[in-house]
């Protein structure tokens, strides 16, 4: 195989992971088996230079859903998943960062302050009576959540539990 084809099919590949659907990590074990042990993908050995940038186009279209799902411009969008989505996605992002040995801690600010705007916008928003609140998870997953963001409670504002969806 000549380099050119083989330069084509991992752009082809990366393509696919950093425009996948809701689980990334998905989409790059299915592009690792196709390049490599499908009878009907070429067959190759990759490098780790080669599996790096499959790597991150995952990390960063869990960046990307984790923000979507954080953006309230998104609440009313059928794109939008919500903050359970989010916090799910944020777990998954986690893990999947850790098993390939990368940092999430500057995203995770970013991510922090997302979540942050969100509350303090969907509060006012919901006080004012301009909107029904769209948090679509219990006040103890949005503080899990929370925590898990590095956002300590007292940062929250006040009454966010009652943005939350109840217990049933």
């Amino acid at each position: 195989m000549i380099g050119s084809d083989r330069e084509y099919m991992l752009e082809e590949e990366w393509l696919l992971v950093r425009h996948s659907g809701e689980i990334p990590e998905v989409a790059l074990h299915a592009s690792l088996h196709f390049l490599c042990e499908d009878e009907d993908g070429p067959g190759l050995v990759l490098t780790a230079e080669e599996v790096k940038p499959l790597q991150e186009a995952a990390l960063t279209r869990y960046q990307e859903i984790i923000l979507r799902d954080l953006d309230v411009a998104n609440r009313d969008l059928s794109l939008f998943r919500g903050l359970r989505r989010a916090n799910h996605n944020w777990y998954r992002f986690v893990r999947f960062s850790e098993k390939i040995g990368r940092e999430h801690e500057e995203f995770r600010a970013t991510a922090a302050e997302a979540l942050l705007g969100y509350l303090r916008l969907e509060r006012v928003e919901v006080d004012a009576g301009t909107r029904e609140p769209s948090i679509n998870c219990s006040a103890e997953a949005l503080l899990t959540f929370a925590l898990a963001m590095g956002i300590e409670p007292a940062a929250l504002p006040e009454h966010w539990a009652g943005l939350c969806e109840p217990v049933s």
